[in-house]
């Protein structure tokens, strides 16, 4: 193996280390185990609800968003969103939607590399899946604002709505309308995930860190002290 393999792949443990050692190395292996895992069962679950109140429509109106698709009353809500010029609710994140699922199976692959990584390179891995839930909130800030500011000015009640950012968590609204808006259980468990994936880096470095510096003093030994 090379010498630039050796340093990125890092130090590899030995039978006998493991045998003695067993925990120090099984932990962070078992808790990016986890994270991947919450990360996979996410697909499954909503990642954001939406609850619409308007005056024709006394029971609300409901959107639910998935990781890849969106279910709910979302004929009636582009409905309502045509009078005031905002575009279908299928044409935001059109691309995200299509690749999330692949993109949530290579974070679930780049984890299980970093777990086999014994090095800080490990890290690098992981930053697509600690990352992940504040890039969904970026995301959907960007696509609402996008279409509440881009208001069709021919729309029937253009001239009664003026461009306004839609609220993407909590209590919002617009006229008539009120929205309350909340993250969903598969977004949670994306955040889940990612902080499984910090807590074992504690763990990693725990474990791998002593084997790199014993490493460097055997390969360098006049500095070894």
């Amino acid at each position: 193996m090379s010498s630039f393999l050796s340093t990125l792949i890092g130090p590899r443990v030995s039978e006998s280390e493991l045998r003695a050692h067993r925990a120090r190395y099984l932990t962070p292996t078992a808790i990016f185990m986890i994270a991947r895992v919450l990360l996979l069962v996410s697909i499954f679950f909503p990642y954001w609800h939406m609850e619409l109140e308007a005056p024709q429509y006394p029971n609300g109106l409901y959107l639910t968003a998935y990781c890849n698709h969106l279910t709910g009353d979302v004929r009636e809500i582009d409905g309502l969103n045509h009078y005031i010029g905002m575009r279908p609710l299928g044409e935001a994140a059109a691309f995200e939607r299509s690749a999330s699922v692949w993109m949530i199976l290579a974070m679930f692959l780049l984890v299980e590399g970093a777990a086999f990584i014994h090095s800080k390179w490990a890290v690098l891995l992981a930053v697509p899946a600690i990352t992940f839930p504040i890039g969904f909130i970026v995301d959907l800030y960007y696509w609402m604002r996008t279409f509440g500011l881009n208001l069709d000015p021919k729309a029937p009640l253009s001239n009664s709505v003026k461009p306004f950012v839609p609220t993407v968590i909590g209590e919002g609204g617009i006229g008539q309308f009120k929205t309350f808006a909340e993250f969903g259980i598969g977004y949670w468990l994306a955040v889940a995930a990612a902080g499984c994936i910090v807590v074992g880096f504690y763990f990693h470095r725990r474990a791998y860190r002593p084997l790199t510096l014993r490493a460097a003093g055997a390969a360098n030994p006049a500095t070894a002290g």
